[in-house]
């Protein structure tokens, strides 16, 4: 049998630089046996795609394919890596890869760019010889293919503006420009025909948004539609927070677009300067550009797609409807690259850019996906999802009321098969500015997954979290050394990093779960079996929390965590180890914390006392000591504020912790200082986020706090008075909000209820939150008096309340 030695690809490279028009120079390679580092028994033979190249040609560097699916053709025929030289491949259909196409460890399967050069794959088609004629007022008018059918044009590569009132402003808060939905009501009168636009609007209570298909006008003039199934909360419609796109009366400004399906004609308003004759228009046509479509019994092994730019893939917004277990979220199944029963898999260096939705997905069964290299920018939806299949959770739920009964509820741990994705890592990647379509989104999304590793990643620029974990299935996720900011820019009652854990063992009720879990202690670990590690990382949240473990989040190991605004929360759950991290600024949130919770708070440095809500009477947790409070100059004092707050931190203390450079984000002490004789123990400050030279030169790293400009947050007068026999106050501050599950810092908030009270009459509660009287919004107590007091005597009032997140009406009799 004769052998052939595979000539590592630096050395090929070399030789394919002689090239020359004629074809290769006969060339002999001597070269010593200590430079081969692998033998095989087949050739290993290269391919080459050309953008202008040709199917028909024999796929050399010189004659080189013209598609991927022909390329594809020849490795399953002969195996071999695939070079794409530099160009735009227009995708026909999705390449699917499956378990026919798979290489091995020794020899895997490489689909990736020629030398430097920079092949897309897009999901597009590009629009030529348009005849563009003037229409109206700088807009341009072109007849179109009468198949065309699309929700985005690109021109020169970028992603344009799908006519829509109000106008884009990059500078707005909420939706890149938005308004009221009375406001929205009022411009409908000028629409003709709106049907095939949408409307967006968020959450009332920011978490997250939804989106609907306008169908028309009903007879009244109102706006008919379908959809608004993007949140698996639910809780109707935010009034003031609102936009439409895709409605034709809207074409007013630069970079506005807008197609017509029944004439077939694309308008476009250009913005100055633009040279529309030359100009390159491309229209999306495709969800997904590239699937690995395997399964458990057939997977896709050992294909490494490496140095490709991806772009141009649909919206998919209107897909996006599934619950996800119990967190409030729902999702789409799928994305630009899609991996599907896929092992040892990878996507290297890669580009994926302006995507319609999520541009990356892992479904189901996978196992040991890396994702490393890789910048996603502008996603329409999600960066990277991991998500598992419902069924291979034990005793599932989806929706926040529902509830199982404690004899129903499956006692045995972990998962129930093994079609979710585990062992897989996201490595040195830069995610910014997702979630340009879809809100309730994140740079990172983990649900019904195990052993998902997350390491030196740059997220920023997000409408909610940077990285979020939907429930506790099944642990074992390791976060570390990234650097996560500017998030949660569009929603609220969020963190840089969000998790729940409404898992089998959790209720809404905080005491129905301390009842259970006294019955059946096994319960809190049932599906999250390994703990999840959050280390290493740097975080900043200026509009909610930097770390926020929300509801029943359980099993975590925080450590090492330098948090620059936000603090972290952690909101009921069990056995939560937070030690040995800064909180740069702010202060740890305990909310609702349950009995026996083993819950660890120890070694960290903070700025202030806790901040704590609805928390039972102390001693708090399982340990809470060791802290220093930081306050500059000061030589070492008792904590005593956090000392009465947990009925714990009996050696925790005031102090300097002489940081050695804060000011340039060095926050690790100096030797002597008091933190160390706590036994906090510094850890690397110089290690965050990406280390990719080229991903490096163009991250952006967050804002450091500035001393001077230290702020605490915003708390109202909270002073409890009696009112009605009752003790009330108002909603103080974001961790109350937070904690009740409000709209907003806004209500009033029950403190006690003594029996035979008017209140308790009316069957209000302790913690119940008063938000309406009569249907008038109740921001606080001199509202509410005002209210009560213009009310005539002995008619009802109906107030409306929270009560543990969902809102009710109760009758009041004076």
């Amino acid at each position: 049998m004769k052998i052939v030695f595979r000539i590592p690809f630096t050395l090929f490279r070399a030789v394919a630089k002689t090239r020359t028009s004629a074809g290769w120079n006969r060339m002999k390679l001597v070269v010593p046996a200590a430079m081969f580092f692998s033998v095989c028994l087949c050739r290993a033979q290269p391919y080459f795609v050309s953008s202008t190249g040709d199917d028909a040609n024999p796929g050399t560097l010189n004659q080189p394919f013209a598609t991927l699916q022909r390329a594809q053709e020849a490795v399953r025929q002969k195996r071999g890596d695939v070079f794409l030289c530099g160009g735009t491949y227009y995708l026909p259909k999705t390449l699917v890869f499956t378990a026919q196409d798979s290489g091995s460890k020794r020899a895997p399967v490489v689909f990736q760019n020629y030398q430097d050069e920079k092949p897309v794959i897009s999901g597009g088609i590009r629009l030529e010889n348009l005849d563009w004629r003037p229409y109206t007022n700088g807009i341009f008018q072109a007849k179109v293919p009468a198949d065309l059918q699309t929700e985005e044009i690109f021109v020169n590569g970028q992603r344009q503006v799908l006519a829509r009132y109000p106008n884009f402003d990059p500078h707005a808060k909420y939706f890149d420009g938005f308004t009221s939905g009375a406001d929205i009501q009022r411009r409908a009168a000028r629409w003709a025909d709106p049907a095939g636009g949408y409307l967006h609007a968020m959450h009332p209570a920011l978490w997250g948004d939804f989106t609907w298909l306008i169908t028309g006008k009903n007879a009244e003039g109102k706006l008919t539609k379908v959809g608004g199934w993007q949140n698996n909360r639910g809780g109707g419609i935010n009034e003031g927070i609102q936009f439409v796109e895709g409605v034709f009366e809207e074409l007013d400004a630069p970079h506005e677009w807008f197609l017509n399906n029944k004439t077939h004609t694309l308008y476009f308003y250009p913005p100055a300067g633009l040279d529309l004759k030359s100009a390159v228009v491309e229209a999306t046509r495709l969800r997904t550009l590239v699937e690995f479509r395997g399964d458990e019994a057939h997977p896709v092994k050992w294909i490494t797609l490496r140095g490709l730019t991806f772009r141009q893939a649909a919206r998919t917004v209107m897909d996006n409807r599934e619950p996800l277990l119990r967190s409030d979220w729902t999702i789409y199944r799928g994305g630009a690259v899609f991996f599907n029963g896929a092992e040892d898999c990878n996507l290297k260096d890669c580009f994926l850019d302006q995507l319609g939705g999520n541009a990356i997905f892992v479904n189901d069964f996978n196992r040991s996906v890396t994702i490393r290299g890789c910048h996603i920018d502008r996603a329409g939806a999600n960066g990277i999802c991991f998500v598992g299949d419902p069924m291979a959770a034990r005793s599932p739920l989806f929706n926040y009321d529902q509830r199982n009964r404690l004899e129903d509820i499956d006692r045995t741990p972990g998962p129930k098969t093994d079609n979710y994705p585990a062992d897989c890592l996201v490595d040195d990647c830069l995610i910014h500015e997702t979630g340009r379509v879809e809100k309730q989104t994140a740079g990172v999304e983990i649900d019904m997954a195990q052993n998902i590793t997350v390491r030196h990643c740059s997220i920023y620029d997000v409408p909610r979290a940077g990285i979020n974990i939907g429930d506790g299935c099944w642990g074992g996720d390791v976060i570390e050394f990234c650097d996560i900011f500017d998030t949660v820019k569009e929603t609220g009652d969020h963190g840089s990093y969000n998790s729940w854990g409404r898992d089998r063992y959790w209720l809404p009720d905080p005491g129905e779960v301390n009842i259970r879990v006294e019955q059946a202690p096994d319960l809190p670990l049932l599906d999250a079996v390994q703990p999840i590690v959050l280390r290493n990382n740097r975080w900043r949240c200026d509009h909610g929390w930097d770390i926020d473990l929300d509801d029943g989040s359980s099993n975590y190991i925080i450590t090492n965590n330098l948090c620059l605004h936000g603090g972290i929360k952690n909101r009921e759950g069990y056995r939560r180890i937070v030690e040995n991290n800064i909180i740069v600024d702010s202060i740890y949130y305990p909310q609702v914390w349950l009995a026996n919770s083993g819950d660890v708070f120890a070694h960290n440095i903070v700025w202030r006392d806790y901040d704590p809500a609805r928390m039972y009477p102390p001693p708090w947790g399982r340990e809470m000591d060791y802290n220093l409070v930081q306050k500059p100059g000061a030589q070492p004092s008792p904590a005593t504020g956090l000392q009465q707050q947990s009925g714990r931190d009996e050696h925790s203390i005031v102090a300097d912790a002489q940081f050695i450079d804060p000011a340039h984000g060095d926050y690790r002490v100096k030797p002597g200082s008091p933190a160390l004789a706590l036994g906090f123990k510094n850890f690397p400050m110089d290690q965050f986020g990406v280390t990719n030279p080229k991903l490096k030169a163009i991250a952006r790293v967050p804002e450091l706090p500035k001393p001077e400009m230290a702020t605490s947050e915003f708390t109202r007068a909270a002073a409890p008075v009696t009112w009605l026999g009752a003790s009330v106050r108002n909603v103080a501050n974001e961790g109350e909000m937070s904690a009740f599950g409000l709209p907003g810092v806004t209500g009033v908030l029950v403190q006690d209820v003594p029996a035979g009270s008017p209140l308790a009459k009316a069957g209000l509660r302790k913690y119940d939150v008063i938000l309406s009287v009569n249907g008038e919004k109740t921001a606080d107590m001199a509202a509410l008096l005002r209210q009560v007091s213009e009310w005539p005597e002995g008619n009802a009032l109906k107030l409306g309340i929270s009560r543990e997140q969902k809102e009710m009406v109760v009758q009041l009799h004076l």
